[in-house]
């Protein structure tokens, strides 16, 4: 039986309708630089294509991420409110922490970590999480440099853990695809 998009969550409810995706607990987290001023409609792309770029779903996602000087971003307030999920922020200092495979000068200089997107992916998926999507520019539509960053990282299933299989979002044990999702206890926002 289909069900009707929710008003709220387009995007994510015609992703999961006509039994494409059983339900289950999301397991990825997005990150999200965003310069001030960019619009919710270039960050919206932006996530969906990662999400694409990764053969992944937007119903596998828990929540966005992005560093506590962006919490305030009115492109990021939206997007997550028009995502239905929860914007989780971390202080530059915890960002710089965590080792990113696309570091950045000019993200230093402006935010103080070299990375967000990736760093706040990693941050949100825990001890043992993987990135699954390297950071991303968004692409303007009127040709002006990107705005926006995102990238998309999970948790990791232990080794022995059982395979999840036909919820849509790619899990298994190593060896299967790569990829490795856990469950999310619960979607905290801040």
């Amino acid at each position: 039986m289909n069900k009707p998009a929710a008003a709220g969550r387009p995007v994510a409810d015609a992703a999961c309708r006509n039994g494409e995706l059983a339900p289950r607990s999301p397991s990825l987290t997005v990150g999200i630089g965003a310069g001030r001023g960019v619009s919710s409609e270039e960050v919206l792309g932006l996530v969906m294509r990662v999400l694409d770029a990764g053969g992944l779903s937007v119903c596998c996602v828990a929540e966005l991420a992005t560093v506590d000087a962006k919490a305030g971003e009115p492109a990021l307030l939206a997007v997550a409110d028009r995502l239905e999920l929860p914007l989780r922020t971390y202080p530059a200092h915890v960002l710089c922490e965590i080792e990113v495979p696309t570091p950045s000068d000019a993200v230093r200089a402006a935010v103080a970590t070299p990375s967000v997107a990736e760093a706040a992916a990693l941050a949100a998926s825990g001890e043992g999480g993987r990135l699954l999507v390297r950071k991303t520019a968004s692409a303007h539509p009127d040709s002006r440099a990107a705005r926006a960053t995102a990238a998309v990282a999970a948790r990791s299933l232990p080794l022995d853990g059982p395979a999840e299989v036909g919820t849509g979002c790619p899990v298994g044990r190593a060896g299967h695809d790569g990829r490795h999702h856990g469950q999310l206890d619960s979607k905290e926002n801040q």
